[in-house]
């Protein structure tokens, strides 16, 4: 796990998973997360995109299908033909 500590993190990629944020600034990044644990202390995500893959992928499109999420930037949940976001 790589940490980061009192730094301002621009326009970079992140696996969420390896990451351990302190009293960081993350402005403008991708941030992939498979639901793994997060650790960010006192770090704010300013304008920064989340891309869901894996269990948290699903746990996504399962909220969205129940009503318990916002429509918006969600992926909506595979048809039964197209399983390839299942994986």
């Amino acid at each position: 796990m790589e940490k980061f500590e009192g730094k301002t993190l621009s326009k970079a990629i992140f696996v969420m998973e390896d990451c351990y944020f302190i009293n960081c600034v993350l402005t403008d990044c991708d941030l992939f997360y498979s639901g793994g644990d997060v650790e960010a202390v006192n770090t704010p995500m300013q304008n920064c995109r989340w891309h869901f893959r894996g269990p948290a992928l699903r746990t996504m499109q399962l909220m969205h299908t129940a009503g318990m999420l916002k429509p918006g930037n969600v992926p909506p949940p595979p048809s039964p033909g197209n399983k390839s976001m299942m994986n």
